[in-house]
């Protein structure tokens, strides 16, 4: 399969918009932060209800904090199909990587794989940092077979910390340095 082409873009107001329509539904919300115990969908790093209306001092504190960059994906035709997260500790050099491709039409047709590379691609040339981790639950298959697949390893697991359909899920911990990155990306260019 054809990688598709996508780009990282600062997040606009109808991005938010999108964001908010796209965790209304059960599929795309579990597969993103999943839900809060209390059943909401989980969205870290900002609520977009309260976004939508924001005053222009409350967007630039949300969207252009250094510690957490927060990035739209859009595909090659221009068009917003999802969001990608790092949430950065720059004390250790590291961030936590979320990419959520909210178009579950295009899911399964590598446009995932494609932000995962290019949020790697951020992560490691522009922000500087050496380690990157994802904390993915257990039934999210897909998703671990795309980090897999791109190259990072299982470091951990946490037990039973994702609520889902009414029971809980262990949450697997994957993480890559910039140096197996950097590896990979040469051995795919070859």
């Amino acid at each position: 399969m054809i990688t598709p082409r996508i780009v990282l873009k600062p997040v606009v107001r109808e991005d938010v918009t999108r964001i908010r329509d796209w965790l209304a539904h059960e599929e795309v919300s579990e597969s993103w932060f999943g839900r809060y115990s209390y059943g909401d969908a989980a969205h870290l790093g900002y609520h977009p209800t309260e976004m939508e209306t924001a005053s222009d001092q409350e967007w630039q504190h949300v969207f252009n904090n250094p510690e957490h960059p927060i990035l739209s994906i859009y595909a090659e035709d221009g068009e917003h199909i999802g969001e990608v997260h790092i949430a950065i500790e720059e004390s250790l050099g590291d961030g936590q990587l979320s990419i959520l491709i909210g178009r579950s039409d295009l899911w399964h047709r590598g446009y995932g794989t494609a932000a995962l590379r290019a949020a790697l691609g951020a992560a490691f040339k522009d922000y500087g940092l050496y380690r990157v981790w994802v904390d993915v639950p257990e039934y999210n298959q897909a998703a671990l077979a795309m980090f897999r697949h791109v190259g990072f390893v299982h470091e951990g697991t946490l037990r039973k910390s994702r609520p889902h359909e009414g029971s809980r899920f262990d949450s697997v911990v994957m993480g890559i340095l910039a140096a197996e990155y950097e590896q990979n990306s040469i051995a795919e260019d070859s």
